[in-house]
């Protein structure tokens, strides 16, 4: 019989130390997802700034994509053979180093180089993280939990825009990482401090083979996805080979995870779960639907109605401000429903928020988008925080670690997925289309593809959530 995280350890904290231990946690997580966002928004000034093609410059992004993938596999060890909180600060200061060195970079190799320490570090904060909020909420409280890691989460991309904006327009490139260093400063002091401490286990030891076989079947994995919005698609050499290579690498580690009688890096078998299970596959499939937006609606903006990058990301603020109202005002309220309902419900707001983008023309009608994508956000919230307290819950406290880093994989494989989908299909539409038809019929396949979740729900245990 499979032991729920109700069965774990008495780790409970009190209220108080658990909103402190989410605090500290949330600065450490904050500044990693932000960062994507901001230095994403930022390519084309790079670009011009070292007088680099687009291709050169696109790896300050890969690259960093790349190595934070490349750490998560293994993070669930690194918390258990070092302690979590010690494998935290590691992981922050990690970034922190990466970021300096990335603000002080004078060519583009060597902000690339940079680039991939940080995202190095990067990697290992939010599995980690997740993995000490679980344990220190207990099953009573897990959905706490969720809210400090689906907060970030969700907001980052919004806010990077708006930051990342400001910075390009008033200060210096340098800023982009600059801007991350007091918040990291302000993690590393109050980590030791508000953190529970957890001994490392000495003799445990890592599963090579499983190393040897995940990651860089992840990574090959996240650089096929990268290569696939090109002019070719899927069926570019670079994408289609990297994605076969991971895909086997991925079968072979769950072969090994299988028959192994040691630890793993990840035990596949809690896919098999019914709650961690289909948790995963609608984080997933999500990228189809909340990543893909955050990719279309900044372009839309740029491309169709000729804002500017500062302008673009204040006009997407009432996506962050929907997330946020579900999050400080829906979420009691919503917690007393079924958790299928409440899921359906978000993918429905989603979808509704889709709507007037997928009909919109390039002038006019600017109060009704910004109310659509208030709408999204408040169905990105009601999809994403259910989905995660499902998966987590079914986790015992032992399986924490590594339980993290199996999700945190989904998570950063299926967003970049789902994104690269719809570039393709806006990719293949531009070339057929003005830019108008080709953006309206990208969102029309985000409105669709976003069904999925929608069928999924059905499965999802009919336990009411209290």
């Amino acid at each position: 019989m499979t032991t729920t995280l109700a069965a774990a350890p008495a780790a409970a904290v009190t209220k108080r130390r658990l909103n402190l231990i989410s605090l500290a946690l949330v600065l450490g997580v904050s500044t990693t997802l932000l960062d994507t966002t901001i230095v994403n928004i930022a390519l084309d000034h790079l670009h011009t700034v070292f007088r680099a093609s687009v291709t050169q410059t696109q790896w300050v992004a890969t690259g960093y994509l790349l190595a934070f993938v490349s750490v998560i596999p293994a993070s669930g060890w690194v918390s258990e053979r070092f302690g979590a909180r010690n494998a935290w600060l590691f992981a922050v200061g990690t970034f922190l180093v990466g970021s300096v060195l990335c603000g002080i970079a004078g060519s583009l190799p060597a902000l690339i180089v940079f680039r991939v320490l940080q995202g190095a570090g990067g990697g290992m904060v939010m599995p980690i993280t997740i993995s000490i909020l679980t344990r220190a909420a207990g099953p009573e409280r897990i959905d706490h939990a969720m809210v400090a890691v689906g907060v970030p989460g969700l907001l980052g991309p919004i806010l990077g825009s708006v930051l990342g904006g400001a910075i390009l327009q008033s200060l210096s490139w340098h800023w982009l990482f600059f801007v991350n260093v007091p918040i990291c400063l302000a993690a590393l002091v109050l980590g030791p401090i508000l953190l529970p401490a957890t001994a490392g286990q000495r003799g445990h030891r890592l599963d090579v083979l499983g190393f040897l076989l995940l990651t860089p079947g992840v990574v090959a994995i996240a650089y096929g996805i990268s290569q696939a919005p090109g002019p070719d698609g899927f069926a570019a050499v670079d994408a289609w080979l990297a994605l076969a290579a991971g895909a086997a690498l991925l079968a072979a580690f769950a072969l090994h995870s299988l028959r192994s009688r040691r630890a793993t890096l990840i035990d596949v078998r809690v896919f098999a779960r019914r709650g961690f299970g289909l948790g995963s596959i609608v984080t997933f499939v999500g990228g189809f639907s909340i990543y893909a937006l955050m990719f279309l609606l900044p372009l839309f903006y740029q491309q169709i109605r000729g804002e500017s990058v500062l302008n673009t990301g204040l006009l997407l603020v009432p996506q962050g401000l929907g997330t946020m109202t579900f999050f400080l005002l829906a979420r009691t309220f919503v917690a007393r429903f079924d958790g299928r309902l409440v899921i359906a419900a978000g993918v429905l707001l989603s979808m509704l928020g889709i709507v007037p983008f997928a009909l919109a023309d390039a002038h006019g009608g600017p109060a009704l988008l910004l109310a659509a994508e208030f709408v999204q956000g408040l169905g990105f919230g009601l999809t994403t925080f259910p989905v995660m307290t499902l998966a987590f819950a079914s986790l015992t406290h032992d399986e924490a670690p590594r339980g993290s880093a199996a999700f945190s994989i989904v998570q950063r494989v299926g967003a970049p997925f789902g994104v690269a989908v719809i570039a393709v299909i806006l990719q293949s539409r531009l070339g057929a289309s003005d830019g108008l038809t080709a953006f309206s019929g990208a969102f029309w396949w985000a409105f669709g593809l976003s069904a999925i979740p929608l069928l999924l729900a059905a499965f999802i245990p009919a336990k009411r959530r209290t």
